[in-house]
């Protein structure tokens, strides 16, 4: 039987994100896939720091090839899980994010690209700090909320604020921003003003289903454009349906297939890395979420892969993995 632990049954070895082989150092890997256990920025129903954990589980169920793109990333670039970005402080918020940062130097440093579990929304702050200090970055955001608020609480770091921080500190690139699947109810009629004065395009959910599928994937590549990329999916972007086991669920979102079309689009981009924030498996005993954590995490792991490869200068058809 083949060493390779990606065919190994699934039900084997040590839990690695899709089966890769543990690379902490970094060595020899292109994509580096890690979890950011902590939860610190959660403004209501803490759980996403047991996501990492569960996602890990669950990826063992994605295979090696994406059948709908014909992509296979494990063949056109090197993938290794690099463990944990673990706050050194984590009852301390700031402090956290801080060992966030650093640990996302390091593979900035190292010329990886990293693909993300979350963790809560917060977590994509720190990580924008490490991947942007060059200048900002566009943005592919997938969500229910803007995550543009203001203080809450006393203040301004937390899983509603992230973006509008990241915007004010130069990190993202508001006017090349875009932001799809908005939606539910507010407390306060401007809580995402930011997003409007600063030029972020939000495409809320009930103009998702105005335009349709393909006129939003039109509109994302538009606004990026060329642009290096950060792509961030937080899955209560997705109807509750599919993800139930997160900390702020919203009726009325788009559906797992909408989410693997829009991912699947991204790979003429210029990505430079990307999360899926948000999974809270104790809200969802059954696992689902995480599976779909995992399975979006794969997506966004085939695009990425594509996209890497390309700019590295490799032309190569990416069909099959070739």
């Amino acid at each position: 039987m083949s060493k390779d632990p990606k065919v190994q049954p699934r039900y084997t070895g040590i839990p690695t994100f899709m089966r890769t082989p543990y690379a902490p150092t970094l060595e020899d890997i292109d994509i580096a896939l890690i979890g950011v256990p902590f939860d610190g920025g959660v403004t209501n129903r803490a759980g996403a720091r047991h996501g990492p954990r569960e996602v890990r589980n669950q990826s063992s169920l994605m295979r090696t090839i994406n059948q709908a793109t014909g992509v296979a990333p494990f063949d056109l670039v090197r993938v290794g899980d690099a463990g944990d970005a673990v706050p050194d402080t984590p009852f301390e918020l700031l402090a956290a994010h801080k060992s966030i940062e650093e640990f996302y130097e390091g593979i900035k440093a190292a010329g990886v690209m990293p693909i993300s579990a979350g963790g809560d929304h917060s977590v994509t702050l720190p990580i924008l700090r490490a991947l942007a200090k060059d200048g900002p970055v566009a943005m592919v955001h997938f969500d229910a909320h803007c995550d543009t608020g203001d203080f809450y609480l006393g203040s301004k770091f937390h899983h509603g604020s992230p973006f509008k921080v990241a915007a004010e500190e130069g990190l993202i690139d508001p006017k090349k921003t875009i932001q799809i699947g908005i939606r539910g109810g507010v407390t306060d009629r401007d809580i995402w003003k930011f997003s409007y004065e600063s030029g972020m395009r939000v495409i809320h959910i009930e103009e998702f289903y105005e335009m349709g599928l393909n006129a939003v994937i039109d509109e994302i590549k538009q606004v990026v454009g060329d642009s290096p990329v950060y792509v961030t999916f937080d899955v209560d972007g997705l109807d509750p349906v599919y993800a139930p086991g997160t900390g702020t669920p919203e009726i009325g979102g788009f559906t797992t297939f909408e989410a693997q079309q829009m991912i699947r689009s991204l790979a003429d981009l210029n990505i430079i890395g990307g999360d899926v924030v948000e999974v809270a498996p104790p809200f969802d005993p059954s696992g689902v979420t995480a599976l779909t954590g995992a399975t979006m995490m794969f997506e966004l792991l085939c695009v990425s892969a594509v996209s890497l490869k390309r700019q590295r200068g490799d032309s190569t058809s990416c069909e099959n993995g070739g």
